[in-house]
């Protein structure tokens, strides 16, 4: 069923798991291999579905979670907590520069940011499980859909069969290229930052390119904004005011030397630490793009996209992760700030008491959105062992 791949050179196993360990290998790699972008990863879960029918029985599964998700429940003997362990399903749409056995037979599509080995982290999980139930409570296995668009888990937490588990807990890590292999990352408070996209779209009025006067061209107002952005950013990510201001594309004009523009279309990403902060910083840029629409006789349209609210940990659930590092002898180190990525599980830290800790995938791993990325296998143990002993805490799995 499962395709081969050879082991990476230099690999060392952590513990005597070997067999559990040679499967999630090859899970990773056909994941890795047979990428799905966001929104379209019912072939992955699917994948995943046979794997853990296999090998892992749960006691439910729930498909087509929240579009193309998955969740599998495993129940405790008693009643308890509600657990919810989750990964990532999506690939990014980035053309692969590996040469790996397993590269990617998608062109153009590549899991360039580990959610592979994450979702093969989550599986191992279910292997333990299958032999060792909790004893209270229940585990759930979340394999989210559509994380790097901001849109999957909004698409989870309205699905009514999601709502219905009632977690009581919600946890996920994120592997971190550039930090000491197998260490564990945390952070009180917010582990991500808010982030969100803004599209704003002027329109004036053509006019000939030798007589622009007749016409409203956007681009000195386009070009104004810009600088007036940049002015009331900050992005000194050690101040507890960061803001940051990016912009990532745009357009003005035709192609047309005759004639002076007459729309322009001007798309930016914006950055900052806390929710409460991100909300009044969008709210004073778009006032800003208002007034200078009004004052230029431009009209404007503008559209918010792929939005991730700051991942907030809760402090108990900190202490949890803490505890399990101490327990398997995992080197805690404690981030000074916020990540300035985002990252969707945000918005369940928004529902349920979680957090999201960071493990990490060595000094020399290319960093995340790479085209020559790929995950560390070395790693699928070491957050396998972290969410087991969570598992342990909570719901008393042997």
């Amino acid at each position: 069923m499962f395709e081969e791949f050879g082991k990476p050179s230099g690999f060392a196993y952590l513990s005597p798991m070997t067999h559990d360990l040679s499967l999630l290998i090859q899970l990773r790699r056909y994941l890795h291999r047979y990428p799905a972008l966001s929104g379209q990863e019912q072939g992955s879960a699917d994948y995943i579905a046979d794997f853990l029918r296999t090998h892992a029985p749960p006691d439910a599964f729930i498909g087509q979670l929240g579009g193309s998700g998955l969740a599998a429940i495993y129940e405790g003997a008693q009643p308890g907590e509600t657990v919810v362990f989750r990964a990532e399903l999506d690939a990014l749409p980035i053309q692969e520069l590996g040469q790996s056995p397993h590269t990617s037979y998608h062109q153009g599509v590549a899991h360039l940011c580990g959610h592979d080995g994450h979702s093969a982290i989550l599986a191992g999980l279910g292997l333990h499980l299958r032999r060792r139930r909790p004893a209270k409570g229940r585990v759930v296995l979340l394999f989210q859909p559509a994380e790097e668009t901001g849109q999957g888990a909004a698409w989870v937490l309205q699905d009514r069969r999601f709502q219905a588990l009632t977690p009581d807990w919600m946890f996920a890590l994120h592997n971190l290229p550039q930090y000491p292999l197998h260490a564990l990352v945390l952070r009180d408070g917010a582990f991500t930052a808010a982030v969100q996209s803004l599209v704003l779209k002027f329109l004036g009025k053509t006019a000939h390119a030798a007589e622009p006067e007749y016409g409203h061209n956007p681009a000195n107002t386009v070009a104004a904004l810009l600088l007036d952005y940049a002015q009331r950013q900050n992005p000194n990510a050690a101040h507890p005011d960061f803001r940051l201001v990016t912009p990532v594309h745009l357009v003005l004009g035709e192609k047309a030397y005759g004639v002076a523009a007459g729309h322009a279309e001007l798309h930016l990403t914006l950055r900052a630490w806390e929710n409460e902060l991100m909300q009044a910083f969008a709210q004073e840029l778009l006032q800003v793009a208002h007034d200078s629409a009004t004052r230029d006789s431009l009209a404007l349209h503008y559209q918010w996209v792929e939005t991730f609210n700051a991942t907030q940990n809760n402090p108990l659930a900190n202490n949890f992760i803490r505890q399990a590092a101490q327990a398997t002898g995992i080197s805690l180190l404690e981030q000074q700030q916020p990540f300035k990525w985002g990252e969707d599980f945000g918005l369940f830290t928004q529902h349920y008491k979680g957090a999201m800790f960071g493990l990490g995938a060595g000094q020399q791993t290319a960093a995340l959105h790479n085209p020559d990325y790929d995950f560390p296998d070395e790693i699928i143990e070491t957050g396998l062992k972290l969410f087991l002993q969570i598992s342990r805490q909570l719901t008393d799995i042997d």
